[in-house]
C-alpha cells in the first residue's frame, strides 16, 4: 500500500492513542502520539516549578526542550532531554494541567512544527486534538473519534488501575476532569478541538477496540482503491 498520512482527532479518553497505534502497526506506518508531546512539556514545566500562570516562562522552557518519540515493545516511549518519562507523563497532576499548557499559542506553534516534520515523508498515523484541522490538514484519511463522557472516564479509570496509578482517584472525579478538559479544549483560541473538514465521525461508545481499528482500516482501503 502506498504511504499516506492518517489524522485521528477526538476528546480526552476517546481511545485515540490505542487506536492510532494499532492502525499504524497493521499498516506498517509510524505512530506519532502528539498528546504525549504536550504531556511531556507539561511534565517538565511542573518538575521545574515553572509557573503555569507565566506563559513567557513556559514558552522559553519548551523552546529548550528535546522531545523524542521512540517505538518500544509495549508501545511508544517518550523521552524528554534524554530521560524516559513514558510513565511520568500519565500522572494525574500532568493530566490536570496539560490543557492549560496546550492552550498557549506559542507552545502549540513549537510542537506543531515538530509534528509536521515527523509527517513530511508520509506513512504516519498521528493522533491529537487538532491534527486534521491544523497539523495535517492535507492528511489523506481523517477520523474524529468520540464517546460519551462516562465511557471515556471509565476507560481512563481502568487504564490508571492497570498502571497502579488509581490511588485516591474516583470515577466521578475523572468524569468531571474530562468534561472540564473538553470545555477547555473546545473553547481555546488557538487550534480548538473541532471535527476537521472531511473527517469521518466514529462514536466508539458502543464499539470495541478491534471494531474501531477495522473501521479505520476500511477507510484506508477505500482511499487506496479510490486513489483520493
Amino acid at each position: 500500500m502506498k504511504k499516506f498520512n492518517i489524522a485521528i482527532d477526538g476528546p480526552a479518553g476517546a481511545g485515540k492513542s490505542t487506536i492510532a497505534r494499532l492502525v499504524a502497526e497493521r499498516l506498517g506506518f509510524i505512530y506519532v502520539d502528539t498528546g504525549a508531546m504536550y504531556r511531556a512539556v507539561t511534565w517538565k514545566i511542573l518538575r521545574t516549578d515553572t509557573s503555569l500562570e507565566q506563559d513567557d516562562q513556559m514558552i522559553r522552557l519548551v523552546q529548550h526542550t528535546d522531545i523524542q518519540l521512540l517505538p518500544g515493545e509495549k508501545g511508544q516511549l517518550v523521552y524528554v532531554d534524554g530521560d524516559d518519562v513514558t510513565l511520568n507523563i500519565r500522572y494525574p497532576e500532568v493530566t490536570s494541567n496539560v490543557s492549560r499548557v496546550a492552550s498557549v499559542a506559542e507552545i502549540r506553534k513549537i510542537l506543531v512544527a515538530k509534528q509536521k516534520e515527523m509527517a513530511a515523508s508520509k506513512g504516519v498515523v498521528m493522533d491529537g486534538r487538532d491534527i486534521g484541522s491544523t497539523v495535517l490538514p492535507d492528511a489523506e484519511v481523517k477520523v474524529f473519534l468520540t464517546a460519551s463522557v462516562r465511557v471515556r472516564a471509565d476507560r481512563r479509570f481502568k487504564e490508571l488501575q492497570a498502571a497502579g496509578q488509581a490511588d485516591g482517584i474516583t470515577l466521578e472525579r475523572l468524569e468531571a476532569d474530562i468534561a472540564a478538559r473538553d470545555k477547555m479544549d473546545q473553547e481555546r483560541e488557538t487550534s480548538p478541538l473541532v471535527r476537521a473538514e472531511g473527517a469521518v465521525l466514529l462514536d466508539t461508545t458502543e464499539m470495541s477496540i478491534p471494531e474501531v481499528v477495522e473501521s479505520i482500516l476500511s477507510l484506508c482501503r477505500e482511499h487506496a482503491v479510490g486513489g483520493k
